[in-house]
């Protein structure tokens, strides 16, 4: 016969990385989640996320062990250790707010979120295209036609600076490029 214990067994997940590491979490932390609170509730205990690296799991996973423990730490804690989560590049914070998406932890991608836009609060519109990799797509007359008609939205100094580490782009980029020469470069019809 087992032997009863008065605190209830703690229902042990295995998080599956895109690196296939493995990492063994308490469902009660891991199901803050939305994703993987409805793949427990469907019986799973083995949770494979293809999507999310192993870096990126990790901090996700003591993100949500630091906002399980609200009731052990002060706002101004929980703050602090937001505010330390959020310093990193924008490009590596895309990668977590991917992530968060994915996930459904809405508190997680606010904050991502958040920590973005005050990053990019003052940049020009050429360095915001610069961060995210947006090319233009209007023609040299009809963007100045639009800053004539907005001149509001481009008043005062603002930031033309992109760390090439805040630069967010596919990494798939270019992969084909370099195999692919487009007909105006060999001349071919």
């Amino acid at each position: 016969m087992a032997s009863s214990s008065s605190a209830p067994e703690s229902k042990i997940l295995t998080l599956k990385s895109a690196d296939n590491d493995e990492f063994q979490v308490e469902a009660s932390i891991a199901v803050q989640s939305i994703a993987i609170k409805n793949m427990v509730e469907d019986g799973y205990t083995d949770i494979p996320l293809v999507n999310i690296s192993s870096e990126v799991l990790i901090k996700i996973i003591d993100y949500l062990t630091k906002h399980a423990e609200k009731s052990g730490c002060s706002e101004d804690e929980l703050k602090e250790f937001d505010d330390e989560f959020v310093k990193m590049s924008i490009k590596k914070m895309s990668l977590f707010v991917y992530a968060a998406n994915f996930l459904h932890i809405a508190g997680l991608t606010s904050l991502l979120c958040q920590a973005i836009a005050d990053k990019i609060k003052n940049k020009s519109v050429n360095a915001v295209r610069r961060i995210f990799n947006i090319t233009g797509d209007y023609t040299p007359e009809e963007e100045a036609e639009i800053r004539a008609e907005h001149d509001w939205a481009h008043e005062g100094e603002l930031d033309e600076t992109a760390d090439e580490d805040d630069v967010v782009r596919d990494e798939n980029e270019g992969e084909s490029d370099d195999n692919d020469t487009s007909e105006e470069e060999t001349g071919e019809n």
